[in-house]
């Protein structure tokens, strides 16, 4: 994997999915309420097809679309675990470059204890 061009971009997503729009909406607001996200986009219904137990299912599901920085990516990573109801929730991580200012701001918006 090559490293960005400024580090100082530097975004994670995260996406997950869940069962329910409730259940997308409540744990992307408490995300974002305690600053493991700077923002969550809920998409949805989609449609997954995957295997589960050996069996073929479909559901109908919400995708959340975390942006958070590199130093609180373990903890989202935790908050969402611990929000889910699915024995192996889908989480998939990304580092991905942005803008500058949009990186600074979900920085800003995810720092604790600071200034």
């Amino acid at each position: 994997m090559s490293s960005p061009s400024n580090p100082a971009a530097l975004v994670v997503e995260i996406r997950t999915t869940f069962a329910s729009r409730v259940a997308a909406e409540t744990c992307a607001a408490r995300l974002v309420a305690e600053r493991y996200a700077a923002c969550v986009q809920v998409q949805g219904p989609i449609s997954s097809t995957y295997r589960w137990r050996d069996v073929v299912e479909h559901a109908e599901e919400w995708r959340c679309t975390c942006k958070t920085a590199a130093v609180r990516e373990a903890a989202c990573i935790a908050a969402i675990v611990s929000a889910h109801d699915y024995d192996t929730p889908e989480v998939v991580v990304a580092h991905v470059e942005a803008s500058a200012a949009y990186a600074a701001w979900v920085r800003a918006s995810v720092s604790v204890g600071e200034g």
